[in-house]
């Protein structure tokens, strides 16, 4: 299981202008997902960018991890927000039972679909118990690269919910919606905010 280096490249070379475009305000999904959580939770951010949803999870109160798998990215984060952000990639997560909750907000949808559940189990292991996470997808109808060459897995919704639950998660909430993303296409989305090992 490696990163896709054709994606890992995009985000290297585009780091400033992605950012610029995409580095102003926190996700709007992000403070519903908070308030699921204790003041001084300890949050994994994957795919953290220039460190928007970290940075407000400071301004709340929370204790945010955040990480990304590209160097250029991580840079922004440091430099944008002042963040002890670090490089990691997806298969290099290692933690054990470490965080309350990892937030992955629009990075899980470049994990190659064979990779998919071995993430799964992974980012299940960092969590304490019930711990929570959330994550959100292109939806579509197979693996593929978008107009800007990053490798996407456009799962379908059940398969998406199928493997969650797969690997242990329960689904609180999930939610589909219309969305554009930095390629310039308008999808469907799916979110989904899980819990590690509840009913």
């Amino acid at each position: 299981m490696t990163a896709d280096a054709a994606t890992i490249a995009f985000y290297e070379a585009n780091a400033p202008r992605y950012t610029l475009s995409f580095g102003q305000a926190p996700s709007p999904h992000l403070d519903r997902f908070l308030d699921r959580l204790e003041t001084g939770a300890r949050i994994l951010e994957l795919g953290c960018g220039a460190g928007r949803d970290s940075a407000r999870m400071v301004e709340r109160g929370f204790r945010p991890d955040p990480t990304d798998g590209t160097s250029a990215m991580v840079r922004k984060a440091q430099e944008r927000f002042d963040l002890p952000a670090r490089q990691l990639r997806f298969h290099e997560l290692d933690a054990d039972a470490e965080y309350d909750a990892i937030w992955a907000h629009a990075c899980l949808i470049h994990v190659a679909r064979a990779d998919f559940p071995a993430v799964l189990k992974r980012i299940g292991k960092a969590l304490v118990p019930a711990g929570w996470h959330y994550a959100n997808f292109k939806l579509g109808d197979g693996e593929g690269r978008d107009p800007l060459g990053r490798l996407h897995n456009f799962p379908e919704q059940e398969w998406l919910e199928d493997a969650y639950r797969d690997a242990g998660f329960s689904l609180v909430e999930t939610e589909r919606y219309r969305g554009e993303g930095a390629d310039g296409v308008v999808r469907d989305w799916y979110s989904l905010t899980v819990r590690r090992g509840t009913q």
